[in-house]
């Protein structure tokens, strides 16, 4: 059984208000520490090495996480997602980016982008890099399966590690997911509005993944904050992409990482702790796909069967 522990810092290590921002050599994914189970952060563009994607090999399966009645989890084998927008301030939303949030999520699933999660798998034996006999995460149509305006009052200014996991659980609470089988393989992404975000947002990492102990299982939960605010730190422009190009970016990112690493870090990494989409961040084939006859712009994801089981960073699969 995979038991949750905590990375000591390589490299350079940031304080950030009660967290560690751990920045491994040459690598783009971001492991911070707290005294909740691991965060895994999307750097920001200039943090992405271009080489990084092949330095650490393929992903592997790091044996799951024990979730009670709900056995060991590594995988979401069918994936939900909630999306909550959290504060009053969500009044204010000038780049759009609560609607390009639900269309993207409502048409993501079922995608050959998408699909590209189907090879991972749990069920298999931990430090596996294929998938004989697991049972895959799954790729359905119709993935999203609620929004919620959480705007009785106002949201924190910066809202701490802690402040973000209690509204993801709040949010399991509101949309009736109150057992640990309801919340297997199901992601809440937590939104906050324009000027409201976590600090080191746009400076160290662009959005992170995790999840939370509560009464209802364990939670996983997104931390998503208002992309745009980060200009061209967190995608703006990218690839001659759009001004909006981060938030599909930046939200698929997060969203294929927790269908195949739902409580982190028992899914698939490679050997320096990187998933499925931190390998491919900020690659130069981020482009707009079509999803459900709509476009929205993101970035590759990693695929252990790409050149023939190298691995590597593809927009569709098989």
């Amino acid at each position: 059984m995979f038991q949750r522990r905590r990375l000591a810092a390589i490299g350079a290590v940031a304080s950030l208000a009660g967290l560690a921002v751990a920045v491994p050599a040459a690598t783009s994914a971001q492991t911070l520490r707290h005294s909740q189970p691991r965060i895994q952060a999307m750097p920001i563009v200039h943090a992405a090495p271009n080489s990084y994607a092949s330095a650490s090999g393929n992903l592997s399966y790091h044996g799951g996480t024990s979730d009670g009645s709900a056995g060991v989890i590594g995988v979401e084998t069918a994936p939900k997602v909630y999306v909550v927008f959290w504060g009053s301030q969500w009044s204010s939303d000038p780049s759009g980016e609560a609607a390009t949030v639900q269309a993207f999520l409502g048409k993501v699933g079922g995608s050959s982008w998408n699909n590209t999660v189907t090879q991972y798998c749990q069920g298999v034996a931990s430090g596996s890099f294929t998938c004989s006999g697991g049972q895959p995460a799954g790729n359905p149509s119709n993935v999203l399966a609620g929004s919620w305006y959480d705007n009785g009052s106002s949201a924190p200014r910066h809202p701490t590690q802690s402040q973000l996991a209690a509204e993801a659980v709040r949010a399991a609470a509101h949309f009736g997911n109150t057992s640990v089988a309801s919340n297997a393989g199901i992601q809440y992404v937590v939104a906050t509005s324009h000027g409201n975000n976590m600090r080191g947002f746009g400076t160290q990492w662009c959005a992170w993944h995790s999840s939370t102990t509560s009464s209802y299982g364990d939670v996983a939960y997104t931390n998503l904050p208002y992309i745009t605010d980060a200009g061209t730190s967190c995608g703006a422009n990218f690839n001659g992409l759009g001004a909006n190009a981060g938030i599909t970016i930046v939200g698929g990112h997060e969203f294929a990482e927790t269908e195949t690493d739902q409580f982190p870090n028992g899914g698939w990494l490679d050997s320096s702790g990187s998933e499925i989409g931190d390998k491919c961040a900020w690659n130069s084939a981020t482009s707009d796909q079509s999803f459900g006859g709509s476009s929205y712009p993101v970035q590759p994801l990693w695929s252990n069967a790409a050149s023939s089981g190298s691995g590597g960073c593809v927009l569709t699969y098989p």
